[in-house]
């Protein structure tokens, strides 16, 4: 049985500086608003590649970070549209979907983050990242919520209920323990956490949970009651990769890892798309270091 837990609290972001000059240029890059794609040099647009954006507007943007920084790799707090310049890719983390809505709205980040997407940057959404991401999403709250759209799915918003109602439990992950190595299910935290409902054909499924009993269905899915039912926590559709679940808040790094690597493929396999800038290992490390508190 899934055990419940506490919210997780949002901490005041940590800012990391690193001592080499790459990871310097980068966090210049990433300070600068007048900073565009046309003044950037050929060197600071390989620089600009190397660094993952974390949307930091609210929520679990920190923890990201910090899992980034275990693997060596710089992320880069993105909160206005400028700032996207500065990156190849894009994690949009959990949090309250409504609240990180308004604020984008006030930052005007929608359309740089539509813009993004259809550029094909890899972006990976956890929870309310997630629900940016979709195409369509259910149980919204009245009047919705602007969404990025991209990934085609229905997601289903606070699917498995209210915050009190999280919990933790392990999930069959056989396509990332076959490319990242190391057990064959992962720890998934649920907090307040949507679900996958339907999912186009072009979108690859990575991971399911089975439904409780006594969970009701969507109305569209009453013809499954014959057989297991099950929600979709987990898909990667191109250049996008969406997590109903909490990958920053454990100890296990395959998500990130399977991330890194995805974007690096898609920016041409180069070796300068993605780098550890202090050494960072890019493998399944059963004790990381750990920077936050991390639920093993």
């Amino acid at each position: 049985m899934p055990t419940k837990r506490a919210a997780f609290r949002n901490e005041r972001p940590s800012q990391f500086h690193h001592s080499t000059s790459l990871a310097l240029t980068i966090h210049r890059s990433a300070r600068s608003p007048s900073l565009t794609p046309q003044r950037l040099s050929k060197r600071e647009e390989q620089i600009a590649t190397m660094a993952v954006g974390v949307l930091a507007l609210q929520g679990s943007f920190n923890e990201h970070i910090a899992a980034l920084r275990r693997l060596g790799v710089k992320g880069v707090e993105i909160r206005k549209p400028e700032q996207l310049q500065s990156v190849g890719s894009l994690i949009i983390p959990g949090g309250e979907s409504t609240t990180m809505a308004k604020l984008a709205h006030f930052h005007n980040l929608f359309p740089a983050l539509r813009e993004f997407v259809k550029m094909g940057k890899p972006v990976w959404g956890t929870c309310a990242g997630l629900i940016f991401l979709a195409d369509k999403v259910t149980g919204q709250k009245a009047g919705g919520q602007d969404l990025i759209g991209g990934l085609d799915c229905t997601v289903h918003r606070n699917y498995f209920g209210s915050q009190i109602q999280s919990f933790e439990v392990d999930l069959p992950v056989p396509e990332l323990a076959a490319k990242e190595g190391g057990p064959d299910t992962f720890r998934g935290v649920f907090i307040r956490a949507p679900a996958i409902l339907e999912v186009g054909p072009q979108v690859e499924v990575l991971a399911d949970y089975p439904v409780p009993s006594e969970k009701p269905m969507d109305e569209a899915h009453e013809e499954n009651k014959g057989s297991e039912k099950k929600v979709i926590v987990a898909v990667r559709q191109g250049n996008l990769l969406g997590t109903a679940f909490h990958p920053e808040l454990t100890a296990d790094s395959r998500w990130h890892t399977y991330f890194l690597k995805m974007a690096s493929e898609i920016e041409g396999g180069a070796s300068n798309s993605i780098v550890a800038v202090e050494g960072g290992d890019l493998t399944f490390n059963p004790q990381p270091n750990n920077d936050l508190p991390i639920f093993q």
